[in-house]
C-alpha cells in the first residue's frame, strides 16, 4: 500500500459533501462516507490502475455518488487534490 495524502482543500470538499448529505439523510451520509473510505483504500492499493484525467492526474469515479476523486503522484507519495462533483465546475481544480 502506498502513502496517499489528502490535501486540505480536498479534505474540505469531502467534508462539505458529507455535510450536504447529512443534512438530507443520515444514512446517505453514512453511505457516502463508507464509499469514500473504500475508494481511498482502493486507490492506495494501486493508484496507477485508474484512468488518467490528463498527463499528471488520475481519477476515481465513486459508484453511487456523483463525485470523482482526483489525485496525482508527488515525489514518493500520492496526493488527493480534489473531491469534485461530476456535474459542477469542470476542471476547477486544475491549478492545484
Amino acid at each position: 500500500m502506498i502513502d496517499l495524502v489528502v490535501c486540505s482543500v480536498a479534505e474540505a470538499e469531502y467534508a462539505d459533501a458529507l455535510c450536504w448529505y447529512a443534512e438530507r439523510s443520515v444514512s446517505a451520509a453514512e453511505r457516502f462516507d463508507a464509499e469514500f473510505d473504500q475508494a481511498m483504500q482502493t486507490i492506495a492499493s494501486d493508484p496507477e490502475r485508474f484512468p488518467k484525467y490528463d498527463d499528471r492526474h488520475h481519477y476515481y469515479l465513486m459508484r453511487h455518488f456523483p463525485y470523482q476523486i482526483i489525485y496525482r503522484q508527488h515525489q514518493d507519495h500520492w496526493v488527493v487534490i480534489a473531491v469534485a462533483h461530476t456535474a459542477r465546475k469542470p476542471n476547477y481544480w486544475s491549478g492545484r
